[in-house]
């Protein structure tokens, strides 16, 4: 037997069926000729079916209207009426559909990618300028997917539901399982992050979706905490974002390689490092065939972060802080490679001895 049509197919075919009906259909049509209502096994199991999915659709807002024969006042019949359903014509200006096209270029997860683009594809159809997109060329923001974390930590945040994952530390290399209450996700520097309340420290922290291990897992119901309130909402983003005073970092560049630094700092001379700035020893050898980028920042581990994708295209000379931070995420790196590497080589071992 073929496998039975799920019950959102269903009635999708029931939608699509009432509404380019050219008059009305009788129960017997429906159950004739939809896809999905021939599973029923009996008269009764198509009668509920077929009640409880009118019922959804009128609950979705479509209006499903009942028409009565003209001369058989018991034959009735059903259909959509389009004409207070649809919506009224969409009229886009240039500058609207192209802000659309930067959002729906931020939704690069693989879950929300074919939606948004399929939605933008209809919206440049109606649009007064199908590509008014070019506008903004340039601009479009690049964000790395949340991986199989977004979705349900989306919809840990909508539901206020706590949930627990493991997560694995930048600054520290630690790897365990975190208890928080998801307050809001936010875009920052090309990757996603979740602004939440840890039950085990009693406070609000951050959390890179990158950096999350396995799976989300939801912890009791729906509903199971108070939503923050708009002082702690802000105090966390704030603490995110870095709130204290913007300073000034000295990377040797190779030239060529990291344009995101080239693009917020400046090339500057040795002669104008500010007086007192200890670089470290070797820093002149470091410089030979680079480049002396200065860079604002304001959170030391975020620039560090950011310095360690680079590999060694960008070297930090000063602040020793955030040096000192790159050197200690390397460690942790190559830690992780010995262990896998030691690992590989035990197994090759034991295959050897098999």
């Amino acid at each position: 037997m073929p496998p039975a049509i799920p019950p959102a197919e269903r009635l999708l075919n029931l939608v699509i069926a009432l509404v380019n009906t050219p008059g009305r259909m009788t129960k017997e049509q429906v159950r004739s000729s939809v896809a999905g209502y021939g599973d029923a096994r009996s008269d009764d199991a198509f009668e509920r079916m077929f009640e409880r999915d009118k019922d959804t659709l009128r609950e979705l807002g479509m209006p499903v209207l009942t028409v009565t024969h003209a001369g058989h006042g018991d034959d009735v019949g059903y259909r959509i009426d389009v004409a207070h359903w649809s919506l009224p014509p969409i009229e886009l200006t240039a500058a609207e559909l192209g802000v659309l096209a930067l959002a729906a270029q931020v939704w690069q997860d693989q879950s929300l990618r074919a939606d948004s683009t399929r939605a933008l594809t209809k919206l440049r159809a109606v649009g007064v300028a199908p590509e008014a997109h070019d506008l903004v060329a340039g601009l479009a923001p690049r964000v790395r997917a949340g991986g199989d974390a977004f979705a349900p930590l989306v919809d840990a945040v909508q539901n206020r539901q706590a949930v627990r994952f493991t997560y694995h530390a930048a600054t520290t290399g630690e790897v365990r399982e975190r208890h928080v209450e998801p307050w809001k996700l936010l875009a920052r520097r090309g990757g996603w992050v979740l602004l939440a309340r840890d039950r085990d420290r009693g406070a609000s922290r951050s959390f890179r979706l990158s950096r999350i291990r396995g799976q989300v897992r939801a912890l009791g119901e729906p509903g199971g905490f108070a939503a923050p309130s708009a002082a702690e909402l802000a105090d966390a983003s704030r603490a995110w974002v870095g709130d204290g005073p913007e300073r000034t970092a000295l990377l040797a560049v190779t030239p060529g390689r990291a344009g995101a630094v080239r693009a917020r700092g400046t090339v500057v001379g040795p002669d104008a490092v500010p007086p007192g700035t200890c670089l470290p020893v070797g820093a002149d050898v470091v410089l030979t065939g680079r480049d002396l980028v200065a860079v604002p920042y304001r959170l030391g581990w975020e620039l560090a972060e950011e310095v360690v994708a680079y590999g060694d295209a960008v070297v930090v000379l000063d602040p020793p802080a955030v040096r000192d931070q790159v050197v200690g995420m390397l460690r942790v790196a190559a830690s992780l490679d010995r262990l896998h590497g030691d690992a590989r080589r035990a197994d090759v071992g034991e295959a050897r001895g098999a």
